[in-house]
């Protein structure tokens, strides 16, 4: 019997036939807890950004989860959510981890939109370099609009025509994932979409 990530109740398995052949996650916290999480399924259009789709609002629960997955280094947590990202990031687009800064990397010793794709099983792609460390949420509108750009293409990389989706973990003023749309609309993407786990009420 497997036991909640996130509060260890002990949870009942009825394995299903695609379980027992690896095709499909049995789940891994308890119902009162996934009953803690509010389901958002925003989609909206931003400059440079064709779609942008966030599963779930930003409330205590979520504040909790993302202290532990990221900060207390949880990294078993990143399968919470690995049925529903997977949902969202199937067909013929290539996947796009927002990238850390390579100092943020060493301090938290594990890149977090990395290990949640992993999770769910979703080929992807390291097209881009983080090229500054500034918290977004900490700077007005005007300073947003007129920083230099958050990232580069990593070298000799190469965009080809075709959809590309950018994932990241919350959505806040969404200056992060315009910034990387940016670069690769520019580079010569034909479409390029954002799947964020969260978002957060501005």
């Amino acid at each position: 019997m497997n036991s909640c990530l996130l509060c260890e109740t002990p949870i009942a398995s009825n394995p299903s036939w695609k379980a027992l052949i690896g095709l499909d996650k049995q789940t891994n916290i308890c119902q009162d807890c996934s009953k803690k999480f509010q389901h958002a399924d925003i989609k909206n259009e931003e400059p440079f950004l064709d779609q942008v789709t966030s599963l779930y609002k930003y409330n205590e629960a979520m504040r909790e989860y993302l202290h532990q997955f990221k900060f207390l280094q949880d990294v078993a947590l990143a399968s919470v959510f690995a049925n529903e990202l997977r949902t969202y990031l199937t067909g013929n687009a290539t996947i796009v981890p927002i990238p850390m800064h390579p100092e943020k990397r060493i301090a938290r010793t594990f890149a977090h939109v990395d290990e949640l794709l992993k999770s769910a099983r979703v080929p992807f792609t390291h097209l881009l370099e983080k090229t500054g460390t500034e918290a977004m949420g900490e700077k007005t509108k005007e300073q947003r609009l007129a920083m230099e750009p958050l990232f580069n293409l990593k070298p000799k990389t190469i965009i080809q025509l075709g959809t590309y989706i950018l994932v990241d973990d919350i959505y806040t003023t969404g200056t992060t994932l315009r910034h990387a749309a940016t670069v690769l609309k520019e580079a010569g993407a034909t479409r390029v979409e954002a799947v964020t786990l969260i978002r957060a009420e501005r």
